[in-house]
């Protein structure tokens, strides 16, 4: 057994500064892809009830100013918000045009309300697909807003295993998430959507039949809400920094759902992200669960081609190929899975793949004799193969645990790699911070599998036919 202690792997920002933290270094420095002379004008539509739309553009327009920290001693973990303006912070604008406001009546809504649930996500759903119409037809538009309706209830939260969304049973009365069904809808448009709660910018707001939610403070929703409005319009608000040295390198995250009707499991795709943060999303065919491991596996077949669409979509997206591809996966690696990756690897002549498995959970745990869990980055290494990391942690720049629970770790195999294990370590913690919907240190997942269930409830209701899009903005 053997314990390591990782450095927190810094970001690269604008002219390639680097800071640990997104906030700071956006602050300092400007995102990654700005430079001294360029502004970007992100135009925004908005989909909503006229009280919603008014509602949101004040809020929006009081971010153009800077927002307080929340009052606390924690200085380095609740940061001022340096205003969405072009002279700090993001160097970029919201722009607001008239023609790209498409109202919804309140009372079409308030119909919707009287309905079952499932029957009240639907036609909520045709409500705003009528607008998202109108909107696509007008040229001058990056990122569409959705005020999700006040009055349409929350669907509960299934019982899922974030790390294995395929074992989900299904609801006794199926009923479809609205966020899921109408960015599913969606995909046939040009511009990701996103949306956004009331009681985001309307602190003071009680869901119906439920309870206040619990609010992080404004500006910490300001910067996860502006980063992700900028990431969306086409910007880069960070990304991995590249040594010289280094290999060009992606990281292809392989996950699995069920089907809309439950009746088959489905890869969930394979998400590949390069270094600089930019995502390719490919689905794959049909899976299998394994009477012997009870987990999801592809045939030879299928492997090779899931890995070879990825390969080509990146190619499509960058131009090029990378040297080397890491493989994240969510169920154990059967040998001819490892001959199908291999295969399409070698027909696309990759120099490097390195696959690693990623178990649900694992029972080793590690204990610190101290006011916080043990630290972030800290590799726990069982034997050559098993390894433990804690991505959730005490992180000394914050001077705190900025989490709420006793953190789980994140256990990984090596199955096929030529890297070192605190090498691969230390990518999983720097990918841990390409999460564009969240710019704190607290994040467990990689970005290749953080996402796996939310992409699987979009897919599933994609029909057979009907081509996702390949961008990772349209799933966040």
């Amino acid at each position: 057994m053997k314990l390591t202690v990782l450095d927190e792997p810094p970001l690269e920002f604008s002219g390639g500064t680097r800071h640990i933290d997104p906030r700071h270094g956006i602050t300092d420095y400007g995102p990654a892809d700005a430079t001294n002379t360029a502004v970007r004008t992100i135009r925004v539509g908005i989909v909503g009830t006229p009280a919603s739309i008014q509602g949101l553009r004040r809020w929006f327009d009081g971010c153009r100013q800077p927002i307080a920290a929340k009052n606390s001693r924690l200085g380095r973990l609740f940061v001022p918000f340096p205003g969405f303006d072009t002279s700090t912070g993001f160097r970029s604008t919201l722009v607001w045009d008239s023609r790209l406001e498409r109202p919804i009546r309140d009372r079409d809504l308030q119909r919707v309300t009287g309905l079952n649930p499932r029957d009240a996500v639907k036609a909520a759903v045709q409500l705003y697909a009528a607008e998202l119409d109108v909107l696509d037809e007008e040229p001058g538009c990056d990122v569409v807003i959705i005020a999700r309706p006040e009055s349409l209830p929350e669907r509960p939260a299934p019982e899922i295993d974030p790390d294995a969304p395929w074992k989900k049973a299904p609801p006794a009365e199926p009923v479809d998430d609205f966020r899921a069904v109408l960015k599913a809808m969606a995909m046939r448009y040009s511009r990701p959507i996103q949306i956004i709660r009331r009681s985001t910018w309307d602190p003071s707001f009680a869901p119906p039949g439920g309870d206040k939610p619990r609010l992080q403070d404004e500006a910490t929703r300001a910067w996860n809400l502006h980063t992700a409005l900028y990431y969306k319009a086409g910007g880069v608000p960070w990304r991995l920094p590249r040594e010289s040295t280094d290999l060009d390198s992606c990281y292809v995250g392989v996950t699995f759902y069920r089907s809309g009707d439950h009746s088959t499991l489905e890869t969930s795709v394979a998400q590949v992200f390069n270094q600089r943060g930019d995502g390719v999303i490919v689905r794959g065919a049909a899976a299998k669960v394994s009477r012997h491991d009870r987990q999801p596996h592809l045939a030879q077949g299928d492997a090779h081609a899931l890995f070879g669409d990825a390969l080509r979509r990146y190619r499509q997206e960058h131009r090029h190929l990378p040297a080397r591809v890491v493989l994240h996966k969510t169920s154990s690696y059967t040998p001819e899975e490892v001959d199908g990756f291999r295969a399409a690897a070698d027909g696309a002549d990759i120099d490097t793949v390195e696959m690693l498995w990623f178990p649900a959970s694992d029972p080793a745990r590690l204990f610190r004799s101290a006011a916080h869990p043990p630290l972030r980055g800290t590799l726990f290494s069982l034997d050559a193969r098993q390894h433990v990391l804690y991505t959730r942690g005490s992180v000394p720049f914050y001077g705190t645990y900025p989490g709420m629970y006793i953190p789980a770790p994140l256990p990984f195999r090596m199955v096929e790699t030529e890297s070192s294990p605190e090498h691969l370590a230390e990518e999983l913690l720097a990918l841990t911070k390409m999460n564009w919907n969240q710019t704190q240190l607290d994040g467990r997942l990689p970005i290749t599998l953080r996402t796996a269930n939310q992409v699987g409830q979009i897919l599933r209701h994609l029909g057979p036919q009907e081509r996702p899009q390949g961008r990772y903005a349209f799933y966040m």
